[in-house]
Parts: C-alpha cells; sequence; structure tokens
C-alpha cells in the first residue's frame, strides 16, 4: 500500500513540475490581428477558399488586394464582392512563379499588414505516371511561389510603424499532413510550407509578423471539382475518410484563427490529431495545447497509425482487385 502510495505521489510531482516547465517554456501570449482598415493581400484570390476570405477581410473593414493569374477570374471575383459589400477590391495578374512580376504588384498594392499567401495546383497522379514537368509545376507554385510571395512583401512589413502585429498565412492541406496515395508531389510542395513557416516564424517575430500555417481538408471549391474529375479512384477512396466541407465554413475558420494569431490551424477533428501527431518543431502558444502534445502525443500518434494501417488494408484490397 505504501509503494502504491509513493507510486501516486510520484506521478502527482511528476505532473506539477510538467506543468511547470511547460508554463515557463510556452508563456503564452495572447496576439490578436486586427483587420479593419488594413491591407489584407490575399493570392490564389480569385476562386475558392482565397475568394471566400476576400469576401470575409472586406466585410470586416479591411482594405483587400487580390492576386491570381487569370484576368478573366479576377475580374468576376472583383464584381462578386462588390455586388456583395458595395466595396471595390484592388486585383492584380501575376504568375506567383514569376517573382519580379509578383514584386511588381505588391510594390503597386501598397504596405501589407495580413499577408494571406494561399494559391495551389494540382494534378492527382501516381508518381509513375506523373511527367516531370507535372512536377515541377506543382513544386514551383506550391512552394516557390510561396516564397516569392514572402520575400516580394516582407521588406515593407517590417519597415511598417505604429501599425499593429502584422500575419503571413500560407494555405497548406491536409495532404501537408500526411502522405496519401496519389498525392506525391502535391504533398511534397505542402508539407514544405511546414518548414518555411516554422522557420519564417522565428525571423519575423522580432518584427510583430506572426505566421499561421492553414490546414484545410478537402474544400468544396471549382479546383476541387476537377481535381474528382481527374485523381486515382483509390486517392478518393482514401480522401473520403476525412470528409468534405464547404468554402465558406473552411474560410471563417480560417479567418478566425489569423485573426487569432494562431500558428496552427485545422478544420475539423481529423485535422487536429493530425495537427498534433505532425506538430515537430511548429511554435504552440496555447498552454493546454501544449499540454496535450506532451501528454497524449503518444496515443495521438497510435491512433494516426490506425488510420494508416487502414488506408494500407485498402490500397492491398483495391490493388488485388484491379491487377
Amino acid at each position: 500500500m505504501a509503494a502504491i502510495s509513493s507510486v501516486f505521489l510520484f506521478f502527482i510531482l511528476f505532473l506539477v513540475s510538467l506543468l511547470i516547465i511547460l508554463a515557463f517554456i510556452v508563456r503564452p501570449r495572447s496576439v490578436k490581428i486586427p483587420i479593419k482598415s488594413r491591407h489584407v493581400f490575399i493570392t490564389g484570390g480569385s476562386s475558392g477558399i482565397g475568394l471566400a476570405l476576400a469576401h470575409r477581410a472586406v466585410s470586416e473593414g479591411a482594405k483587400v488586394s487580390i492576386l491570381a493569374r487569370s484576368t478573366e477570374n479576377l475580374a468576376e471575383a472583383k464584381r462578386s464582392i462588390q455586388l456583395a459589400t458595395g466595396v471595390e477590391v484592388a486585383t492584380f495578374s501575376a504568375d506567383v512563379r514569376d517573382y519580379d512580376a509578383v514584386s511588381k504588384a505588391v510594390d503597386e498594392s501598397g504596405p501589407i499588414d495580413v499577408l494571406i499567401v494561399n494559391q495551389g495546383v494540382f494534378i492527382g497522379k501516381e508518381l509513375e505516371k506523373q511527367s516531370p514537368e507535372e512536377v515541377k509545376f506543382m513544386i514551383d507554385v506550391n512552394l516557390v511561389g510561396s516564397f516569392n510571395v514572402i520575400k516580394a512583401a516582407l521588406p515593407a512589413m517590417k519597415a511598417r510603424e505604429g501599425r499593429g502585429p502584422a500575419s503571413i498565412s500560407l494555405v497548406s492541406s491536409q495532404a501537408g499532413q500526411a502522405g496519401i496515395y496519389g498525392y506525391t508531389a502535391y504533398s511534397a510542395s505542402k508539407f514544405g510550407l511546414q518548414g518555411l513557416a516554422q522557420a519564417l516564424q522565428q525571423e519575423v517575430i522580432s518584427d510583430d509578423i506572426h505566421v499561421t500555417l492553414l490546414f484545410p481538408p478537402d474544400t468544396d471549391t471549382p479546383g476541387f471539382e476537377e481535381e474528382l474529375k481527374k485523381r486515382p479512384e483509390l486517392t478518393s477512396i482514401i480522401a473520403a475518410s476525412s470528409g468534405s466541407m464547404k468554402t465558406n465554413e473552411v474560410a471563417k475558420i480560417c479567418f478566425d484563427g489569423i485573426k487569432a494569431g494562431k500558428f496552427t490551424v485545422t478544420c475539423h477533428f481529423i485535422g487536429f490529431l493530425l495537427s498534433i501527431a505532425s506538430t515537430g518543431m511548429s511554435p504552440q502558444g496555447s498552454f493546454w495545447l501544449a499540454l496535450i502534445e506532451v501528454m497524449f502525443g503518444g496515443l495521438i500518434r497510435l491512433a494516426s497509425l490506425v488510420f494508416q494501417w487502414q488506408w494500407y488494408k485498402t490500397i492491398e484490397k483495391w490493388s488485388q482487385k484491379n491487377k
């Protein structure tokens, strides 16, 4: 009995010590990113999640600029926002792979307070069937394009004076948390954003710039509709385990996360579990979430393994069926 009491006492002391250490390490500081009367610049803002984010920013009183490649889509997005809100947004046509074009657009738009790097392309194929040009296209737009946009915007963002905390948000994907069949190049490009975000946060925190990494699931955007027509059948079967969400719903969760200055923003429970299982060196501003990561990280990793086992069983059955 005495031995049991000693073990229990040791566990309590260990838990209290852990809480104290976490409280010292995390030292969470509440951050609020103002939106009203500030400049919000959104790449990939002419459709899907980007357009929904633009609508939200305008409705909260922001000056909004959107960048995309298609001038036709930009004009339609501008019309839809003006019809819905009565507010005119600035539009810029540029390919994020072209640093000079992006830099020119950013300079013309003026100093940015909230930068949302949202552009993304997807071509769903097994790597063996994917051309080198398709792989390069996804890496260049999704990852290199993000570097181009941030690098172009950063000098003026750092030079802001008396404008309050700023934000740089990168729209990744649940495919940037877990690799999925048929997403080889896409997942690689989206996983890369996590390393970019973690390192960038260290570089800009002293300038009161807060980085947010967004992990939306499958979302009913025009791009997703096209993706469903082309991606492998097995990809759709595996992805269905996570479900899909409406564009406006995802945009609201993401925009609220940006305003709260969160580093990681997920949209549902599976995304939350994946964020903990793949947290790595991601900064954590919440003491309680840090505690969950430490205390239950192993259990959550086990849960992620269960998902992986199910996926591999699905792949095995599908492969046998289609031989």
